[in-house]
């Protein structure tokens, strides 16, 4: 087949992708409008049983439940579903058409799904105020229409706090005394271990148990380019020798081959949670010890925490490795006693992160492009940053300059697929992306947003109103 040929091929099948991509798009459109359909019948069953249970004159709540208990029975039974998640369903209908109306006109036109609406209600039940609450549905609404479920309720978890009463730090001292550990029996002869505690201990663990199996697979991939290495010229001497190599040589270079690890990074890192919780420290450790060895491995985690929190003007806005809250004693703390330090920048009404300067020596240009992209760049994609590759958007190889509008954080999976096929990126003012598939497609990837607190008139701090 000829060169022209392939080309108009590659271009046929590129075209098809994007007619995929519309079609799907469609399709979950359709979705959303018919679940929006289902959360209305969910709710006027719902608002029926209300009345229904305003004409019982009885007190007895056993009572006054009973047409909402019938009810979802009835329904359950229609589709198959546990009588209790059908009247979960009934009331999340209902507090959705209720409290919501932005968020169900979303859905009803298929600019968001009902996992997107779910988010947004989920995260706002420690709201009080109607005022407040219809602020923060117009302000994370935004933010579903053009991300991720999962980004979504990052972001709407942020916004919410702001407005809960608690303060966050009274949450997390009564959280933290929920803290335990339980075991859940599986299938197979297997078992879960379940830790709840403080995030950033809870974090800083996985971190160094991360750490410490990467260590070991790369001290496995030594020794197996080693042994590869001393084959090799085995082989070699073996071939200059006619054939006739020595056997006792030959027979000490098989003897000689060493154990290799072909545990999977998952299973380097829970074997070695359970070693140090039984044994106190890792059974198999082949690294260096006159270095130290697995144990000389340190946990670590980055904290962002706002300036007014750090001062104490404000308590919120800090965040663990971009993903969660912390709370601002910890932050403090830990702010304290690190010996790293970045500051970042935002800007005063984006809130989109513009520079970022610390104090040891380190390429600078990494530390800002982790705190504008906190994740993986790739719509959909939740990789933290420092796990990500530095993608250069125009090729360096072509001209792209090292600048930091060319630059971006890519997973492996992600950076490498970039390149191995069409999909081009071209980046925008603001840390703006757009993807352009190999069919013609086009999908812009915003920064997360970040809550940002601006000045008052009396001299206060607020949440800012975007």
């Amino acid at each position: 087949m000829s060169v022209d040929a392939d080309e108009k091929r590659r271009r046929a099948e590129d075209k098809r992708a994007g007619v995929f991509a519309d079609e799907l798009a469609k399709l979950r459109r359709r979705r959303a409008a018919l679940e929006a359909k289902e959360t209305r019948l969910l709710a006027d069953a719902y608002a029926l049983t209300l009345e229904q249970r305003s004409r019982i004159g009885s007190a007895s709540s056993r009572e006054r439940d009973m047409p909402l208990r019938s009810m979802a029975l009835e329904l359950g039974m229609a589709v198959r579903v546990n009588d209790r998640s059908m009247q979960s369903q009934m009331h999340d209908a209902h507090e959705l058409i209720e409290l919501f109306p932005q968020t169900m006109e979303a859905l009803v036109e298929g600019r968001i799904t009902r996992a997107h609406a779910q988010v947004i209600q989920d995260a706002s039940r420690v709201i009080d105020d109607p005022a407040d609450r219809a602020d923060y549905e117009r302000i994370v609404l935004v933010e579903a229409e053009r991300q991720t479920v999962p980004r979504t309720k990052k972001y709407a978890i942020q916004r919410a706090a702001v407005l809960d009463p608690r303060p966050l730090q009274e949450r997390h001292d009564t959280a933290m005394r929920e803290r335990r550990v339980w075991v859940t029996d599986l299938d197979d002869a297997m078992s879960t271990l379940t830790i709840l505690g403080k995030n950033v201990y809870i974090h800083g663990a996985y971190h160094r148990l991360t750490g410490q199996g990467t260590e070991i697979k790369a001290v496995d991939r030594d020794k197996r380019r080693a042994h590869a290495a001393a084959q090799a010229r085995a082989e070699a001497d073996a071939e200059k020798s006619g054939g006739n190599a020595d056997t006792d040589t030959a027979a000490e270079a098989d003897a000689a081959e060493p154990w290799f690890d072909d545990r999977l990074l998952d299973e380097i890192r829970c074997d070695l949670a359970l070693d140090m919780l039984l044994a106190g420290s890792p059974v198999i450790d082949p690294t260096d010890p006159t270095t130290g060895g697995l144990g000389k491995i340190t946990a670590e985690v980055q904290i962002t925490i706002p300036i007014t929190t750090l001062t104490g003007v404000t308590c919120s806005g800090a965040e663990l490795n971009g993903v969660t809250p912390v709370d601002p004693d910890t932050a403090r703390r830990m702010a304290g006693t690190t010996r790293v330090w970045d500051r970042v920048m935002t800007d005063p009404i984006s809130g989109v992160v513009t520079a970022v300067d610390r104090y040891q020596l380190h390429p600078s240009q990494t530390r800002y492009l982790n705190a504008r992209d906190v994740t993986c760049r790739t719509p959909g994609c939740r990789r933290p940053a420092k796990l990500c590759h530095i993608d250069h958007s125009k090729d360096f190889a072509l001209g792209g300059p090292s600048c930091n509008d060319n630059l971006c954080n890519e997973c492996a999976r992600h950076h490498t697929l970039k390149h191995a096929t069409n999909w081009h990126v071209e980046q925008l003012p603001g840390g703006i992306l757009t993807f352009t598939s190999p069919g013609g497609k086009t999908y812009d990837s915003h920064p997360p947003s970040r809550v940002t607190f601006v000045p008052t008139d009396d001299g206060q701090l607020t949440v800012a109103p975007f």
